[in-house]
């Protein structure tokens, strides 16, 4: 049996998780592992992540968390984010994998023409998460700052290897997003992509730059299916990417390293301003166990179950507060039970 250590979280974390568990059991039988990370953890024990709890993760086949942070530990020594980062090194995940999909049901809630989605937006962008510029050396004077930016060949590689992965599951397409023109450090990412995807021939691969990726993705969304790039290229781009499909509430991630292990969250914060009041989504949270049954657990078919209940919710018109300006919503817990409940009864 698959053992996952759960994370509720902070703020909506615990909401959100526990219609994502719902789910979970209406496709498989797993056993569930609970540790503290973020606000809680500190709350409890002066730490944002605990060893134990870090070891018990380190343990699991794979980590599926709410979200932690709020404005109560902005101010302390210790962030509620310490504990991200330190479950992500102690995990060892170093790719970023963000799909942006556009329901059909939600076009009306996407800020861009119909002419323009009328081909549908569905994308996955893998980002490098561990090197680049917001770990190169950096510093500061009284009138000056740098930050390095510095990628090796076998971070570069593995990462590619992530997409190609990626690439093999979905439509076969692999853009290398960077700034080739400019950057060294973009030189290196496209020589070494180059030669790197000589071996997929079953791949079609083009090469973008990081401003005209940009602009494609309000332009032409869809025309990417994978997107590969480096740390602060994938940061700015898959945010960007998130807001053509119509809300945050819906968008999964998954961080994955070597081997099938990975950490499994949506890409939105513990929203703490609604917390217990049944306002929030757990789609993405939803979302981000079916990743997880795909890239951790090889489960496809029961990835494809979560994902099409999903459909099914939004096809019957329900909405999240979210999700409409219609006094008429459902709540997080009513989400969660009409998805589990559409569960096996629909296929796209």
């Amino acid at each position: 049996m698959m053992k996952i250590v759960v994370i509720k979280g902070d703020g909506i974390g615990p909401e959100v998780i526990d219609e994502t568990l719902k789910i979970l059991d209406r496709v498989g039988r797993f056993e569930y592992e609970f540790i503290d990370m973020g606000g809680c953890s500190i709350d409890k024990t002066g730490e944002a992540l605990t060893k134990e709890a870090l070891d018990t993760a380190k343990a699991a086949d794979a980590v599926l968390l709410g979200a932690v942070g709020g404005p109560k530990w902005d101010n302390g020594k210790v962030r509620p984010e310490d504990g991200l980062l330190a479950i992500r090194k102690g995990l060892g995940v170093y790719a970023n994998l963000r799909p942006s999909v556009l329901y059909e049901e939600l076009k009306d809630a996407c800020p861009l023409k119909d002419t323009v989605v009328k081909n549908g937006v569905d994308m996955l962008i893998v980002r490098e998460l561990t090197g680049g510029i917001y770990f190169g050396e950096k510093g500061r004077s009284s009138d000056e700052a740098y930050d390095v930016e510095r990628y090796s060949e076998a971070e570069i590689i593995r990462i590619l290897r992530k997409a190609a992965e990626a690439a093999l599951r979905r439509k076969r397409h692999v853009t290398v997003v960077d700034k080739a023109n400019i950057l060294e450090s973009s030189r290196l990412w496209r020589s070494v992509s180059s030669a790197f995807f000589r071996g997929y021939p079953q791949l079609e691969v083009d090469y973008m730059y990081v401003d005209n990726a940009a602009m494609q993705l309000i332009k032409d969304p869809s025309r990417f299916d994978v997107i590969v790039t480096s740390n602060m290229f994938g940061d700015i781009l898959s945010d960007e990417a998130s807001m053509l499909t119509g809300s945050i509430g819906m968008l999964p991630s998954a961080s994955l390293g070597d081997g099938g292990k990975g950490l499994y969250e949506p890409i939105h914060g513990s929203a703490p301003d609604i917390a217990g009041t049944g306002l929030a989504n757990p789609i993405a949270s939803i979302l981000s166990a079916a990743m997880m049954l795909e890239y951790s657990f090889d489960m496809k078919h029961e990835s494809d179950m979560i994902v099409n209940a999903v459909r099914k919710f939004l096809s019957d018109g329900h909405r999240t507060r979210d999700l409409t300006s219609s006094p008429e919503y459902v709540t997080t817990a009513e989400a969660g039970s009409l998805i589990a409940g559409n569960i096996g009864k629909y296929k796209a």
